[in-house]
């Protein structure tokens, strides 16, 4: 199980779920706009609207409702990388576009979307919530100039920002805020107390096996993303939650042992019989590191033979040895190159 495939079940099992995304749209809308949703009327669609070439950062979610009494959609995309796409803007206009391309065959116009932003990565989202802050000094334009230049802005959730006082709704809800908001950013510590603080949340649901059906979606997403689990965290968790949450320690149990059929937790269990946890630990952070690196070196590459139509092996060769900070700069900038030569000055 990839790591960003992990993100992705987790995102579209939880809001996914209709009644989930009824309580997070109730709670965290604008009053101006649950004005004008009328959430009530929520229906999921089924295909996605994200290039293949980005579905390891992106995931996306889309759903019809009635916006001010007319046929309209909201419009979920889900960022899940360690830190914000500078051109997320335009990445979500080319979504919506694919789904007006849809919907005007079928209803003759184009309906109203609401395009919300859900991100929860480690570094503070930085970047303005406007097209018009990827269009080259937009504000120096003559108003006659802006008259021609399309414009919007979309709704942005950075969980890394919420504080426990801020996560609102029901149960589900309040967890999935907060597994996401800790997921990247803190130990394993919180990861466990928020695991416990499930196991008793849960329980306070009416109905039980939809309780243990988030549990398990849960308790995969957090094996699927966090490679410090040790067997002390792991017997210490067990013990915990039997006495509060029997059946959600059977889970635990269950995909414990499905994961140790699948090899993904055998290399763990080899090093803490070894002794050798320290070891094991710096190596899951280098292999964490080398994974990050390959997956911010194609992201360059895509981006770059997408503004200039080709990179040769030997840029490619260059740009896939590079460090994960440099990386990051080169993504940054991308639109402010004017040739690869502005590139290679990173490689020598």
């Amino acid at each position: 199980m990839k790591i960003q495939n992990a993100h992705d079940r987790f995102f579209k099992n939880t809001f996914g779920n209709i009644t989930i995304a009824k309580d997070f749209l109730n709670n965290y809308l604008p009053q101006s706009l649950i004005d004008l949703v009328d959430v009530d009327t929520l229906e999921p669609q089924r295909d996605s609207h994200i290039d293949e070439e980005f579905n390891e950062s992106f995931s996306d979610l889309l759903f019809k409702a009635r916006i001010n009494n007319k046929e309209g959609y909201v419009y979920m995309l889900f960022e899940h990388k360690s830190y914000p796409s500078r051109d997320i803007a335009f990445q979500l206009l080319k979504y919506m576009v694919r789904i007006w391309e849809r919907k005007i065959k079928e209803l003759g116009c184009l309906p109203v979307i609401i395009p919300l932003v859900i991100y929860h990565g480690k570094d503070n989202w930085n970047i303005g919530l406007k097209l018009e802050n990827m269009i080259l000094e937009y504000n120096k334009l003559p108003e006659d100039i802006k008259l021609f230049i399309p414009n919007y802005r979309y709704l942005l959730y950075d969980f890394s920002n919420f504080t426990d006082k801020e996560i609102k709704g029901e149960v589900r809800n309040i967890i999935t805020i907060k597994i996401m908001r800790d997921i990247q950013r803190r130990g394993i510590g919180s990861i466990l107390e928020i695991l416990l603080e499930a196991a008793i949340l849960l329980q306070q649901l009416e109905d039980k096996q939809t309780g243990l059906g988030y549990f398990e979606i849960l308790i995969r997403y957090v094996f699927g993303t966090r490679t410090d689990f040790t067997k002390h965290d792991y017997d210490g968790l067990i013990r915990k939650i039997e006495t509060t949450y029997p059946e959600g320690s059977e889970i635990i149990m269950t995909l414990a042992e499905k994961f140790r059929k699948e090899g993904l937790i055998q290399g763990m269990e080899k090093g803490i019989e070894k002794g050798m946890e320290k070891g094991m630990e710096k190596g899951m952070e280098k292999g964490m590191e080398k994974g990050e690196t390959r997956a911010l070196a194609r992201t360059a590459i895509k981006l770059l033979t997408r503004k200039f139509d080709f990179v040769s092996e030997d840029l490619k060769r260059g740009i896939g040895e590079l460090d994960v900070p440099t990386l990051e700069v080169i993504i940054d900038n991308i639109f402010e190159y004017n040739s690869l030569d502005d590139v290679r000055k990173y490689i020598r």
